[in-house]
């Protein structure tokens, strides 16, 4: 993988606190190569603690912190977020890690793209709330065992292992030429446009009428499944700001 294309990846940590696990994240990026580290937190970042772990102190030196998942990845045309599924019941499409990391690499090598990949808390993983911000999911196949429910990795191997199999064989990928002309809308971009998709469905009395359609997260994902290009953002916000305007003008012309 290029230097290039390693530079528009984000590995995003999502209230992870144990400085110990964020500085072996840091290592693992930096043995693979890569440098865009960010941190959402609602505490302070243990920044300094971590950059004790060896070969660590680049990447963390670098290392942004944010207040919301939604801010952390606003830059970016594809959020993964990574889990271990375990029993919980997904709303998203789920890859294991080969196939995952195929697609990251095509969207990569598309005009602007750019990834994050979401990791959770290292006790409960990404809540259904941080999920809704994810295109889809990533998973690390793994042994069963009989004497272990759910099998899962630390926070710093399940790094490791999925930024290994990003750069691994990464010189053979090609992106279709469909995909290569299409920008991706960033994720602020499709946050602007869900946070005006629900101010229409507010105004027009839909979610006062179908309630259990309208959770943030739902409407999110719903956007999310669009897929909307980057130069389709102003011309949907451009006919949902129309629908207000005759919303609230009662109808007239």
């Amino acid at each position: 993988m290029s230097a290039r294309w390693i530079d528009r990846v984000a590995v995003v940590l999502v209230r992870a606190r144990n400085p110990n696990n964020i500085g072996a994240v840091a290592r693992a990026m930096h043995d693979f190569g890569f440098r865009q580290l960010r941190v959402v937190n609602e505490y302070a970042v243990p920044f300094q603690s971590a950059r004790s772990a060896v070969d660590a102190s680049e990447v963390l030196a670098e290392a942004a912190a944010f207040g919301s998942v939604a801010d952390a990845v606003a830059d970016c045309t594809l959020v993964v977020g990574t889990t271990a599924v375990g029993e919980r019941a997904l709303q998203h499409p789920l890859q294991a890690l080969p196939d995952g990391a195929e697609i990251i690499r095509k969207e990569l090598e598309a005009e602007g793209g750019r990834v994050a990949l979401l990791f959770g808390s290292e006790k409960t993983g990404l809540s259904n709330d941080e999920l809704s911000h994810c295109h889809w999911l990533l998973t690390i196949p793994m042994e069963q065992h009989e004497e272990v429910r759910h099998p899962s990795m630390n926070l710093g191997q399940a790094v490791a292992v999925c930024l290994y199999e990003l750069v691994r064989s990464a010189e053979g990928t090609t992106v279709p030429a469909s995909r290569a002309h299409v920008t991706a809308a960033m994720a602020g971009e499709v946050e602007r446009l869900t946070a005006l998709l629900t101010e229409v469905l507010e105004e027009t009395g839909y979610t006062k009428r179908h309630p259990a359609n309208c959770e943030e997260g739902q409407i999110r994902r719903l956007v999310l499944r669009m897929g909307v290009a980057a130069n389709d953002v102003p011309v949907w916000m451009g006919i949902l700001r129309q629908v207000l305007w005759r919303v609230r003008r009662g109808g007239e012309s």
